[in-house]
């Protein structure tokens, strides 16, 4: 497996994107698995996510395609977007996260990580839009790129990235340089463990726990990133 995605409102409802391509999913909590690739391209699933605000919608990127949705739990798959062009060349999906914010049509987008950065699109799939301050319906209709005040460093592939559903503009991305954390949906961010990181997690209703698979084995914090401990057999 590339990769996983679960959802507060289906609890033990597991996602999982597979390296040898397809989907798969459990409703029991790992203890059993279906696979579900209808309609998918035969290529690795490198990431997945579920819609927030409804939990038969996924998503999932394919490695050297675009980004895939279901509206039925994995029984069919449609392309919802190409791949983001950035710096004059397509570039693959390496993290997913549904993000409920007012800015979104319907409240939902979606962001992503690439080996470039963060980007992210609204739930109309109309295109991508680097993640900017002001209003981003508006940015998105201007057209206008704008920097980030304090944005993630440049050149470093996104492993993982998650939004906390208590705290929904609280996001947590993890990279080669480590653990970073946004407090206003990904315009500004701040380094919060210099150690490189892999995949994240994050408690459904307490944004500051955090667990985390680093370099050095899987971690937790419960203070929003200010302090990591390891977990116990991990």
């Amino acid at each position: 497996m590339l990769s996983l995605a679960t959802h507060p409102g289906r609890p033990g409802r597991i996602a999982a994107g597979l390296a040898g391509g397809g989907f798969a999913i459990s409703e029991d909590g790992a203890r059993t698995w279906e696979t579900r690739s209808t309609g998918l391209p035969d290529a690795p699933v490198s990431a997945v996510t579920i819609a927030v605000g409804e939990p038969n919608t996924i998503y999932a990127a394919i490695r050297g395609d675009g980004l895939w949705k279901s509206e039925d739990a994995g029984g069919s798959w449609a392309l919802a977007m190409d791949r983001p062009w950035l710096a004059d060349a397509e570039h693959d999906l390496t993290a997913l996260a549904s993000v409920d914010l007012a800015t979104g049509m319907g409240g939902i987008w979606i962001y992503a990580g690439t080996e470039l950065g963060l980007t992210r699109v609204p739930d109309c799939f109309c295109r991508w839009q680097e993640v900017q301050p002001g209003d981003a319906m508006d940015a998105l209709a201007s057209g206008k790129p704008a920097p980030s005040e304090a944005p993630l460093p440049e050149g470093g592939t996104i492993n993982g990235l998650v939004s906390a559903a208590s705290q929904p503009a609280r996001l947590y991305a993890a990279l080669p340089s480590g653990i970073w954390r946004s407090q206003d949906a990904g315009v500004v961010w701040s380094q919060i463990s210099g150690t490189a990181s892999l995949a994240l997690a994050v408690h459904p209703t307490n944004a500051d726990h955090v667990v985390a698979i680093r370099g050095d084995g899987l971690v937790e914090s419960r203070d929003g990133g200010a302090n990591w401990t390891a977990l116990a057999g991990a």
